[in-house]
């Protein structure tokens, strides 16, 4: 069960018996609703039952819902809300590490003061919406996908590459996490991991702190500029990364991410241009160490990596025509994001205060 969709790649099976079929059986249009899971966020999520599912059985774990006064595809909408999502996390109960509802709390659900034809224009709007959103990631996938040829072609143009990359930048690992310091002579800050930085950008929504001695404040800070390299994880990911935008003052890395802070010679979007080419991962995958589980590089092998180093003008050249894909790319990003957040929001706005105790 997926929130607004079903996934039927691994069904189980079971030995069927004919007359359990009418009570186990769902047909379209039928709603199944989680009962039970060990993430409480995800109980209550709900799904549509399409023609093509017709026939299959559900287990005792799921809810179906069969609607008489409301449309289908609105219960779905409702059910799968912030506002009813805030209800379950309330009211749910735990044992042994599951949350789950019954069917009396289902049975008590709020549900909105709307007739059929109110109802169908809620589900109007937020189709439509999700129609926009659609053809903008169609757009957005094909831009990416310029963004990329863009970058090849760029790479093509300079060759070969030539000397190694600790002549045209520094290259440094971040501090090691462990006993930390203590005492006025030290300071908390935050710091990026690996699971910070991914293929192309980094992400920020999760970030630790870690506690320093503040004369090491300059051998682990970031400034905006640098290029973030992963030092571990699977083999084709090493090396992976982005260049850091300065979005968090005074902030530092771990030691399994390593700093690559380029010099006048090399500009840090055209080093990542190549780090992330098929050129670059080629290399980090030659020199990796595999274990059983993970992949590593060191920052000698960084340091070693031989890299193109046209002229800086010819590297703003290059890159102006991937720059531009890349704005293009984070308009529509920013286009979609605003959509999704006014499709969430259109049930709330428009049922505020119209909503009562219904026997689902």
């Amino acid at each position: 069960m997926r929130q607004g969709s079903i996934d039927v790649v691994d069904l189980a099976k079971l030995e069927e018996q004919p007359q359990d079929r009418p009570r186990y059986e769902v047909r379209p249009r039928d709603v199944l609703l989680v009962e039970g899971h060990a993430n409480p966020h995800q109980i209550g999520r709900c799904a549509i039952v399409p023609p093509e599912h017709a026939g299959l059985l559900y287990q005792n774990h799921l809810f179906r819902l069969r609607f008489n006064g409301a449309v289908p595809e609105f219960a779905q909408m409702w059910l799968n809300s912030q506002y009813i999502r805030k209800y379950w996390l309330s009211r749910c109960a735990t044992s042994s590490g599951l949350y789950t509802i019954n069917s009396r709390l289902l049975a008590d659900v709020p549900f909105p003061m709307l007739s059929i034809q109110e109802q169908e224009g809620v589900v109007g709007i937020n189709a439509a919406v999700g129609q926009q959103i659609a053809a903008l990631g169609r757009v957005l996938d094909k831009v990416r996908i310029a963004e990329s040829a863009l970058a090849a072609v760029a790479l093509r143009q300079v060759g070969a590459a030539g000397p190694r990359l600790d002549s045209v930048a520094t290259v440094a690992a971040g501090v090691t996490l462990g006993s930390e310091p203590v005492g006025d002579g030290t300071v908390e800050l935050p710091y990026l991991r690996v699971a910070n930085v991914l293929d192309g950008r980094i992400d920020t929504t999760d970030v630790k702190t870690v506690r320093i001695v503040k004369t090491q404040y300059e051998r682990y800070a970031l400034r905006k500029g640098d290029l973030l390299l992963t030092e571990g994880g699977d083999l084709d990911k090493l090396g992976r990364g982005a260049v850091w935008d300065g979005r968090i003052d005074e902030c530092l890395h771990q030691n399994h991410v390593f700093r690559v802070r380029c010099g006048e010679q090399m500009l840090p979007d055209f080093l990542a241009l190549y780090t992330a080419s098929p050129e670059g991962r080629a290399y980090f995958q030659r020199v990796g160490k595999q274990t059983t589980n993970l992949a590593s590089i060191n920052s000698t092998q960084v340091k070693q990596m031989p890299v193109p180093v046209p002229p800086v003008e010819e590297q703003r050249r290059l890159l102006g025509p991937v720059h531009a894909a890349r704005e293009r790319a984070a308009v529509l990003k920013q286009q979609i994001a605003k959509l999704r957040t006014i499709q969430q929001g259109v049930v709330e706005d428009l049922l505020s205060g119209r909503t009562r105790a219904n026997r689902t």
